[in-house]
């Protein structure tokens, strides 16, 4: 059930309420007896949390899922997957073995 919240317009009073949705708003001030008790548009009471869309989308980046074969546009998603084979880090075992470092000379004797 939502909690709202409801300020009377005669005392200033402001209270939460639990109420089913289907429940009549409330329109009798608890406090002063006064009918202009009235809901209050106030922000959702809850945040949205975890690995669902609302985090993953629209974030920037390419997080876009990889047509399947055969569907349209497959021919406008090749160069698209060239450009990414393009710039995937190589592995390393394709990468030289670094020189190692020439030892110190040693000082000459006198």
């Amino acid at each position: 059930m939502p909690i709202y919240a409801y300020r009377c317009a005669s005392c200033g009073h402001a209270q939460d309420h639990l109420q089913k949705i289907s429940d009549d708003a409330l329109t009798a001030c608890p406090a002063c007896g006064a009918a202009s008790y009235a809901k209050q548009v106030t922000a959702a009471g809850f945040q949205l949390k975890g690995s669902g869309w609302y985090v993953t989308d629209f974030r920037g980046g390419n997080n876009a899922a990889p047509a399947k074969p055969g569907a349209a546009g497959d021919a406008a998603a090749a160069p698209a997957a060239d450009k990414a084979a393009d710039k995937a880090p190589e592995k390393a075992a394709d990468k030289p073995a670094p020189t190692p470092a020439p030892a110190p000379a040693a000082p000459a004797a006198d």
